[in-house]
């Protein structure tokens, strides 16, 4: 398998091996048509539904009449019914649903609800939302769902279940939007983020998410812009938290200057980072040597324990940091993988190295994602090192 997920290739192996599953790059018959493909954004968060698009196109000329076409990918408001009029522009023999009355194949919206690293528990235990373009079709997609969710199964219209799945991801980022705006503000006033909201979170009815470096992952950062996209003068609030935690990432990058500055290793971050604020007396300040700093960025997932990099905030923090200071050697930690992502192994200022190997090395330790193996690193495993604890797990272990 190429993703790290619990007991996903063991039953890929069994269903195999069972003649339950193949594959084919030709579109057959079937009677039940599963679309899971991308639905990324373009330009100015632009929907991008070129795949969706391009699986209809393959699916179309199969169809006979009786099928059920279901759209799992978190998609924007209305590509359900999208995919019922081209289907009905390339085979306008056929009655589609968005067309009234009886159609000849029936269209809905499924979206996954599942959470990676327990993908083969969630994708049979939790409910499901099944919205169809015709009451008719949501009934006939239940039945492919009811054969193996255990889970409550909700039927309702297309375009509401395509708003439902983006409401979750959004919900999810404004939230996340509130805890990293919070940093921001109590990094203004000097005060502990994270002290904070554990005080605050003593509150009975109060439950404030962790800060991090920003938001990452194909769903909770690209949704959001789908409910902008479909409604912009009315998701004012949703906007502001996309734009808060894309803005994350730099003030991560503004962190590793001062922590730079601060190291007395100064060498290859240019006079750009010359004022960030490290101790002028401090040993090799200014680097009039010109030797460049190393750098461990711990964690390149988009989140902890995972495998998956997708619009990981970790990922683009360590590339930017390589592509702006080239002089400076960055050492990517992430147990993970067992190669550095393409966008990094074409820099060459970054390596791929263990754990020990990073902090033996790194002057300034930047942590971006709380895995487990990083969780098990003392403080005193980092002593005489700068150091950038996004996720604050040193700052509770100093505090304990």
């Amino acid at each position: 398998m190429p993703i790290v997920e619990p007991n996903l290739d063991e039953a890929i192996l069994e269903a195999v091996e069972r003649g339950l599953l193949t594959a084919t790059t030709e579109m057959p018959h079937a009677s039940v048509y599963l679309i899971a493909v991308p639905t990324p954004f373009r330009g100015d968060h632009e929907p991008d539904l070129r795949h969706v698009r391009a699986a209809t196109e393959a699916i179309a000329p199969q169809l006979r009449g009786g099928e059920v076409v279901i759209l799992e990918s978190t998609s924007p408001p209305g590509t359900t019914e999208r995919i019922s009029e081209w289907i009905s522009d390339l085979r306008p023999d056929l009655k589609l649903p968005h067309m009234g009355g009886i159609p000849d194949v029936h269209l809905a919206h499924c979206p996954e609800r599942v959470l990676p690293g327990r993908i083969m528990v969630e994708i049979f235990t939790n409910d499901r939302v099944v919205g169809g373009l015709t009451p008719e079709c949501a009934e006939r997609a239940a039945e492919l769902y009811r054969t193996f969710v255990a889970g409550e199964i909700v039927l309702t219209d297309a375009t509401s279940a395509e708003m439902a799945k983006l409401t979750e991801n959004a919900f999810r980022d404004v939230n996340i939007a509130f805890a990293n705006e919070l940093a921001e503000i109590c990094d203004h006033l000097e005060v502990d983020v994270w002290e904070v909201i554990s005080m605050a979170n003593h509150h009975p009815r109060v439950n404030i998410l962790q800060p991090g470096p920003g938001v990452g992952g194909h769903c909770i950062a690209v949704d959001p812009w789908f409910i902008v996209s479909a409604a912009p003068e009315q998701a004012r609030l949703i906007r502001a938290a996309r734009e808060t935690n894309d803005a994350r990432p730099r003030t991560v990058l503004t962190k590793v200057a001062e922590a730079v500055a601060a190291s007395g290793h100064s060498g290859g971050f240019g006079d750009s980072f010359s004022d960030s604020g490290g101790d002028s007396d401090s040993a090799g300040a200014g680097d009039s040597d010109g030797v460049g700093v190393t750098i461990a960025c711990l964690g390149l997932a988009f989140k902890a324990d995972i495998d998956d990099l997708r619009e990981s905030p970790a990922l683009a923090i360590t590339e930017t940091l390589a592509a702006e200071h080239p002089d400076a050697r960055i050492l990517a930690v992430e147990p993970h993988v067992s190669r550095l992502p393409a966008t990094l192994a074409a820099l060459p200022n970054v390596e791929l190295v263990s754990t020990q190997e990073a902090l033996r090395e790194a002057q300034v330790v930047v942590l971006l994602v709380d895995h487990a193996a990083f969780r098990a690193i003392s403080l005193g495993e980092l002593r005489g090192r700068q150091l950038v604890d996004t996720r604050g797990i040193w700052r509770r272990e100093a505090v304990a």
